[in-house]
């Protein structure tokens, strides 16, 4: 496509055409991690809203009913069905994004990844913002909420290949995982500005909780376009540490990258055959399910249940489901700087993923005894589920789009991303769905905490071959290692 050759913003040129390689190289890394960085935050802060009105649209009836009259919104008035309703909305929303996903990586491969990822932020907000027209509509259409999360699940579906893509061309690959997983507090940070922007209005003008974060991620869309400069050769940089090359070696990288270079997109079939990638696509199909339901069904549940004898608000309810984004945020940063110190990624996952179960299952056996417990325990779960999350879908999914067997070829990563993230997104879309089923079929949460706990175990065993042969190339080296030694003191003597 045309959009491909696009050329990078002329004012970056300008500011840094008589700096050294090394000067433009930081600064551009730097304007690239905070650009995208802002980017998905946005992402994350329009996806949160729904979460934090679910109370709002329907509240607990038995309390609220004056004179035998709900104040819940239709078509979610009917306290029997509302958690079913909720549910399919929310997998209508992840399956489509889901499916996108699959799409979006290739298209993000032949397309300049600017432009595309400002358009889809610009339609994600227009679409955020509609789904809060309902309120000053007075739209009771179930039909018509549908239509607005499966055209917000396509255009989210837009975000994800293009950051990764973005700064994994920029950030070497042995320090990838501490970046990223700095970087990978996106995530989470979006998670609590979405509830901070949603939360003060959700009693009084739910609409708004979705029309302010949906001119936020707009907003922040016209800057991606205006500063975003995707790949380094499109400035005559590259994405190694010590770049300090001459004016014809930076030349010729010019008319390579203007030509079309030797990369070529791969497709989907072709990434599927990557070593690695099955493996941590169904292993974050697992993670993410758990990860997801927390997303969507968080503040419901806090607002549910009883903590010490007290029921929480919708906004304090919201508040508080902010904490498992904070320990997500500290999981990720350490998982992505153990994978940099050991190299073993499988190894990381493995372990976070083993340790999250029996947070799940403390959480839910006493979380309720006091605030301060359940506070501990909800953040030590949201460390332990949120690190392989956050980790799988940057610096593994980086890595493998650049793996040996693909000779150097640079135009992997959105695909691959593309391909693990939304395998991880069909789970998203079951996991929220299972939830609302599960807790309105039983009126438990109980059995909603058994399915996270299977879902993480789940989680943990598709990592089996990678963690074996991990676990098999430490030995070896250890013992090539004593060999070595060995060898040194037979010559000695």
């Amino acid at each position: 496509m045309v959009f491909h050759k696009a050329p990078a913003v002329p004012i970056y040129n300008y500011l840094l055409q008589h700096k050294t390689p090394k000067f433009k190289l930081v600064t551009y890394q730097a304007l690239v991690i905070g650009i995208t960085y802002l980017s998905y935050m946005s992402y994350h802060a329009a996806k949160r809203p729904f979460s934090v009105v679910k109370g709002e649209l329907n509240p607990n009836c038995t309390i609220t009913a004056i004179n035998n009259t709900c104040t819940a919104w239709r078509p979610f008035s009917n306290p029997t069905e509302t958690q079913d309703l909720f549910g399919l909305l929310d997998c209508a929303f992840l399956l489509t994004y889901a499916l996108a996903m699959f799409v979006s990586g290739y298209i993000a491969e032949h397309t300049n990844l600017r432009i595309y990822l400002s358009l889809g932020m610009f339609f994600t907000g227009i679409f955020t913002s509609l789904f809060g027209l309902g309120f000053f509509l007075k739209i009771h259409s179930l039909y018509f909420f549908f239509l607005i999360q499966i055209l917000t699940g396509i255009t989210q579906s837009t975000g994800w290949p293009c950051v990764v893509e973005a700064v994994g061309l920029w950030f070497p690959e042995g320090k990838r995982g501490l970046i990223m997983g700095i970087w990978n507090t996106h995530i989470s940070v979006g998670n609590i500005v979405g509830t901070a922007l949603a939360a003060p209005f959700v009693e009084y003008n739910w609409g708004l909780s979705f029309v302010v974060p949906g001119c936020l991620i707009a907003g922040i869309g016209i800057l991606v376009f205006l500063f975003l400069v995707p790949d380094p050769r499109e400035v005559n940089m590259t994405n190694l540490e010590d770049t300090v090359y001459s004016e014809e070696d930076m030349l010729l990288e010019k008319e390579n990258f203007k030509a079309g270079s030797n990369d070529h997109p791969i497709g989907i079939w072709k990434a599927l055959w990557i070593p690695g990638v099955i493996e941590y696509s169904m292993c974050l199909f697992f993670a993410k399910l758990v990860s997801y339901t927390f997303l969507f069904w968080l503040p419901f549940y806090i607002g549910s249940i009883s903590i010490q004898g007290k029921v929480y608000s919708k906004s304090q309810a919201a508040d508080y489901a902010t904490l498992f984004d904070v320990g997500g945020a500290i999981g990720g940063v350490v998982a992505g700087a153990l994978n940099d110190l050991s190299g073993r990624p499988g190894l990381v996952n493995f372990l976070f993923l083993v340790c999250a179960a029996p947070c799940l299952l403390l959480l839910q056996i006493y979380g309720s005894t006091s605030l301060s417990t359940f506070i501990g325990y909800l953040m030590m779960t949201g460390f332990f589920v949120n690190g392989p999350y956050a980790l799988i879908t940057t610096a593994v999914s980086a890595s493998l789009g650049a793996h040996p067997c693909l000779h150097g070829n640079t135009k992997a990563m959105a695909v691959v991303t593309s391909i693990i993230d939304a395998t991880g997104s069909l789970g998203a879309a079951v996991g929220p769905l299972l939830a609302g089923v599960i807790s309105s079929k039983t009126n438990s949460w109980v059995f909603v905490f058994y399915m996270l706990i299977l879902a993480d175990v789940l989680a943990a065993l598709f990592l089996s071959r990678q963690l074996f042969c991990e676990i098999k190339a430490i030995c070896g080296r250890r013992n090539k290692s004593q060999i070595n030694s060995n060898q040194l003191v037979i010559n000695e003597n």
